[in-house]
């Protein structure tokens, strides 16, 4: 397959350009429509009883979402400011589609005690499309900022989403104009030249518009999160970055022992694209166990994420090549440097690891185990604004409400859905869960409780509140929705779901690095290595951004809590990077030990050969993250720092000690499989590789990963 690719790639280099071109500009085009149709529905599991309810209530309430305004910063009783709202409010009972608009002076509750703030709260007709929805909050929106007050901020239900993606939209553009130049010129550094530097770059960007091509097209079918345009364009523009730089520095390396411009670049892709190959596998397999759990969110993340690295991963194997072909003559080739200077450095670890393997083993191991520690006590909550950058809309309206009113006003309540035939008495004891309950009669017979919670959205006394209420119930017909219970219901499906994904990706992974390198010990020494430096990089996350150290340096504070959208994320997307610079490692390792068959060198020899890619893809990946930091969006900032720290923390301590000691450890054994297996391997030729390809690595001492 890889030859194939190569061969077309060097008959028709510009039909293959061509057409990325093609779909650069409908990634670009047509793709960016996806910043219009996200969604910050993440809770939502399907299947369970805060989801049943909920859909409950959208057939059966004729009152639909609402958003609310906020007016402060002046005495709102002032009579021309008052006169102002009241002409406001009647204003907007008047637009299409607006159900109800409570007198903020007259309602209990939404007049602040300090006379300095109001709320006014729009209710929507229920069964509204969403055009007529988005025009009738509009309206309603346009109005009430005609209010002459210092402070006047809206926010609140469908406007809520649309905020996040206006926001979404911003923090990509600003990521990509800070992350680009500088990735630009570290490449420079490592090459040397701007022709070699620039080609990763039109990778990556062919893989920012392979995101947003992915998530328009899985937005048609299903909700969209508005966290995966920050998580798939920055896992997609690193890999991207990753993968070219392997092929450009195999290629440059190659144009040192092969005159013959296409004879070079078949034999980096037979040989380098054979590693972007299962790399690409491995992370996208990495990335299925997502698919394992039911809500709607998780799977529609680990089939856009999945489907941005298959993109980076044709666009490495197919236009690099190309590029190669048409372009690749006024590449310099690596230069030629004296025996065993190439790598010293890498080597000179690899030796020590490989020596002094038992006490690596007993410092590092313990070093990665410290800092997993706050794992175990981890808490993952929905989140409120206060997850939002100072700037937004959704933030403001939150800070105003906060210093005028008291704690827990404008907090979702827990709702509850007594259906036709519920107890009376079980209903006053659940109405008695909270002195401020509020009940409603449905169409159909149905009531509606609203418990209102002391604390957070999502906070521990919401929570309990829904466990009382599924504790009162006994058998009867009630069931308990709202952002608690749907916190709930996501922490029990995760607990219910985790084994089952981990034992899918591990599964997965095994057969890919079986299939890789012929051996099954291996890949059980990869995964216990991997999981130490993703424990790690999680406890970091827990210990900044749940328990408060440091967050203030990333312009974050501690919220009691991560984000229910980070941890899972960080797990499937972590370890599938992982497994890219094992990979990188490997092949290495695994050429010199075809070339010699001397286990012991080839570890060193490995890590001599690949130590500068990986240290430099490890280096761009977390500017890559990093600049997706800057947004000030904590649940984004968990991602990314969880990211850039997994990482770093695998290429360096992990794949540079781990990795030669727990190799020197086992020995010939590393490469052991069972005689059929073993059998079955060599019959089917799992791979392709250049023509004495093995014997050309290692037959030089100059050569570059």
């Amino acid at each position: 397959m890889l030859s194939s690719l190569a061969r077309a790639a060097t008959r028709r280099p510009l039909t293959v350009i061509l057409l990325w071109v093609l779909f650069l500009l409908l990634g670009f085009g047509l793709g960016t429509g996806v910043f219009g149709r996200l969604s910050d529905n993440v809770p939502e599991v399907p299947g369970t009883e805060s989801e049943h309810a909920a859909q409950y209530l959208d057939r059966a309430d004729p009152a639909g979402e609402s958003v609310t305004g906020v007016v402060a910063g002046a005495a709102v009783t002032e009579p021309g400011l008052r006169s102002q709202v009241e002409r406001a409010v009647a204003d907007v009972r008047g637009i299409d589609g607006i159900a109800a608009v409570p007198d903020p002076y007259t309602t209990p509750g939404l007049t602040a005690r300090d006379g300095r703030a109001l709320l006014i709260p729009v209710t929507l007709d229920g069964g509204l499309g969403d055009d007529a929805e988005n025009r009738a909050v509009d309206a309603a929106v346009d109005r009430i900022k005609q209010i002459n007050a210092p402070q006047v901020h809206f926010s609140g239900g469908p406007l809520l989403g649309r905020q996040l993606g206006e926001r979404a939209q911003h923090d990509v553009r600003d990521a990509e104009l800070i992350s680009l130049p500088v990735v630009l010129a570290l490449l420079l550094v490592v090459f040397g030249g701007l022709r070699a530097a620039a080609l990763p770059l039109v990778i990556a960007v062919s893989g920012i518009a392979g995101a947003f091509l992915a998530l328009f097209g899985f937005s048609r079918v299903t909700d969209i999160s508005v966290y995966a345009i920050q998580v798939t364009t920055m896992l997609g523009l690193g890999l991207a970055v990753d993968y070219a730089l392997l092929m450009v520095v195999r290629f440059r390396e190659e144009r040192r022992h092969t005159p013959d411009l296409d004879e070079a670049v078949h034999r980096t892709v037979a040989a380098a694209g054979r590693t972007v190959l299962f790399s690409g596998l491995t992370v996208a397999v990495s990335l299925t166990g997502l698919l394992v759990f039911p809500s709607v969110f998780l799977r529609s993340m680990g089939l856009a994420v999945a489907a941005v690295v298959v993109i980076d991963m044709l666009a490495a194997l197919t236009l690099l090549p190309a590029l190669l072909a048409r372009f690749g003559g006024r590449i310099a080739p690596a230069k030629v440097r004296p025996e065993g200077e190439e790598g010293r450095f890498f080597a000179r670890v690899a030796r020590f690891a490989a020596r002094r393997r038992v006490a690596v083993l007993a410092v590092v191991v313990p070093a990665l185990l410290v800092p997993a520690m706050p794992v175990t006590g981890m808490r993952i909550e929905i989140g409120d604004a206060a997850q939002l950058p100072a700037t937004t809309e959704a933030r403001r309206l939150y800070d105003t409400v906060d210093a005028h009113f008291p704690a827990g006003t404008g907090v979702s309540p827990v709702t509850v859905v007594l259906r036709p035939g519920t107890d009376a008495a079980t209903a006053d004891r659940i109405r008695a869960l909270s002195p401020t309950a509020r009940s409603r009669e449905l169409p159909g017979g149905a009531t509606v409780v609203r418990l209102q919670p002391s604390g957070r959205v999502d906070g521990a006394q919401a929570t309990a509140l829904v466990a009382a209420v599924r504790d009162l119930r006994g058998g009867e017909p009630v069931q308990v929705t709202g952002p608690a219970a749907r916190l709930v219901d996501f922490r029990a499906m995760l607990a219910e779901r985790a084994p089952w994904a981990a034992l899918t990706v591990l599964a997965g992974i095994s057969v890919l690095l079986f299939a890789f390198t012929g051996s099954v010990l291996i890949p059980l020494r990869t995964i216990l290595t991997t999981l130490l430096s993703l424990g790690a990089a999680l406890g970091v996350v827990v210990w900044v951004f749940q328990d408060g150290h440091l967050a203030g340096l990333l312009g974050a504070e501690g919220l009691g809590a991560l984000s229910l959208t980070a941890p899972p994320l960080i797990v499937a997307i972590a370890f599938g990077l992982a497994m890219d610079y094992e990979l990188f490692i490997l092949a290495r390792m695994r050429e010199a030990r075809r070339a010699t068959g001397d286990d012991r060198e080839a570890v060193v020899t490995g890590l001599r050969r690949s130590g500068r890619v990986v240290t430099c893809a490890a280096l761009l990946l977390a500017v890559v993250f990093g600049a997706f930091m800057t947004g000030g969006f904590s649940p984004i900032l968990q991602i990314g720092l969880g990211l850039t720290l997994a990482v770093l923390i695998d290429a360096t301590v992990v794949r540079m000690l781990l990795v030669p000691a727990t190799m020197a450890l086992l020995g010939r054994r590393a490469w052991w499989a069972p005689g059929p297996l073993h059998r079955a391997h060599e019959r089917f030729g799992f791979g392709e590789e250049a023509p004495d390809a093995a014997a050309a690595v290692v037959g030089s001492g100059s050569r570059t990963p």
